[in-house]
């Protein structure tokens, strides 16, 4: 089974991602950017989901890093921030796709799968 690292401070939002994952995939949680940064050398996860706001370090940098070191690595945004700049920023980071929070549950899934399989 495929594993998805989720990197997530707010507790509701990680709920929802694991009512998502949970039939799909494997998963584990980061609760700031640095600890992402960290648990994908430690946990090898096939995708991350990368929330942009989170305390420590934020999404963009912690994609950043990830990026430096693991180009091939789906890091997926995700945030509540619907502007076209901060879908900008993103994909700058080095984000290859963005999702909006409310995540919808289907098209979720959809993204995930399409850098998956």
């Amino acid at each position: 089974m495929k594993k998805v690292l989720v990197a997530e401070d707010n507790d509701s939002n990680y709920m929802l991602m694991t009512y998502i994952l949970k039939k799909h995939y494997e998963f584990v949680r980061a609760r700031n950017g640095k600890e992402a940064v960290t648990m994908v050398e430690t946990e090898t996860p096939d995708l991350v989901l990368m929330d942009i706001k989170m305390p420590v370090m934020d999404g963009l940098e912690a994609t950043r890093q990830i990026k430096a070191s693991h180009p091939d690595l789906p890091v997926l945004a995700l945030t509540a921030n619907a502007f076209d700049s901060d879908r900008q920023s993103a994909l700058e980071a080095g984000c290859d796709d963005f999702m909006v929070k409310p995540v919808n549950a289907e098209k979720c899934l959809q993204t995930i799968a399409k850098y998956l399989e």
